[in-house]
């Protein structure tokens, strides 16, 4: 458990893969292949929505020949709090903490909003040496900044209303999961864990100014963002979400995109991994 002491803070659960421990791997194995000293600092994992501590664990396996990967819950998911009232500033204060504990500064990924979140977190200046984000689902053009709107207001009527499994609903239908799928889902044996993180979109839309900006880029924001960025996307993703990554590298002082051909927003970690260590370690 990691806690911060500022004015609002909050119980974070965390998870750490640690480098050396891979280094004790038995020889020959995929863990081993490296031998050399790791990359100066930990690498942290920020999972987008309706992800916890354990969606990164795939990712820190491959890595963790070359880095200490470092996932957490974050606030409202898992075993972290939810301290009230919510607001953007203090999910910042949470990826502070984590990197004050691991002693940062750290590497950062951030997977679809959360890549969102890490972004804001590198603007306020917190001690990232390099980040890279996967598919931030900015809205591209004026009719899914309105729905974004929408969606913004009809979450916060579900979830003020405690249903959690319309709220769902909701989201999936939005980003494209067919009303078939989503009913099989309901009576799956996953579907309560998924309702115990529904909460949480509420905090995914307002990362993602959802009902403040109709989630468009915030180009002023991102314009004096000096931190190196990897933008990727998935050659296999929709046109506009390539779109948007292409504009959100192109706004970055020192951002650059790459796309990972036949990869979908849901990104193979096997794909993903060596493109983040070549970043990370170059």
């Amino acid at each position: 458990m990691v806690s911060h002491g500022r004015q609002h803070h909050n119980r974070l659960s965390v998870v750490s893969v640690p480098w050396s421990s891979v280094l004790n791997a038995p020889a020959g194995s995929p863990q081993n292949r490296h031998s050399g000293p790791p990359p100066a600092g930990p690498s942290i994992y920020v999972g987008g929505a309706l992800n916890d501590r354990s969606s990164g664990a795939p990712l820190a396996g491959l890595l963790a020949s070359r880095f200490t990967v470092i996932s957490y819950d974050r606030r409202g998911r898992g075993a972290s709090g939810d301290t009230q009232p919510y607001a953007v500033e203090r999910e910042v204060e949470d990826l502070e903490a984590v990197i004050a504990a691991a002693g940062g500064p750290a590497f950062v990924y951030g997977m679809s909003s959360g890549g969102v979140l890490a972004l804001e977190a590198a603007a306020q200046g917190l001690a990232i040496t390099k980040l890279a984000i996967y598919e931030p689902p900015f809205m591209a053009d004026d009719s899914q900044r309105q729905g974004a709107r929408e969606y913004a207001t009809k979450l916060t009527e579900r979830l003020s209303a405690d249903r959690r499994g319309d709220a769902l609903e909701l989201f999936m239908t939005r980003t494209g999961v067919p009303a078939e799928m989503i009913g099989q889902m309901r009576g799956a044996p996953m579907w309560p864990a998924l309702e115990a993180l529904a909460p949480s979109l509420a905090h995914d839309a307002a990362v993602m100014g959802d009902g403040t900006r109709g989630g468009s880029v915030p180009t002023d924001r991102l314009a004096d963002l000096a931190v190196p960025t990897l933008v990727l996307d998935g050659g296999a993703s929709p046109a506009w979400m390539r779109e948007v990554a292409q504009r959100v590298a192109n706004t970055l002082p020192a951002g650059q995109h790459r796309c990972l051909e036949g990869q979908t927003h849901d990104v193979a970690p096997q794909a993903l991994a060596p493109v983040l260590e070549e970043f990370f370690a170059g």
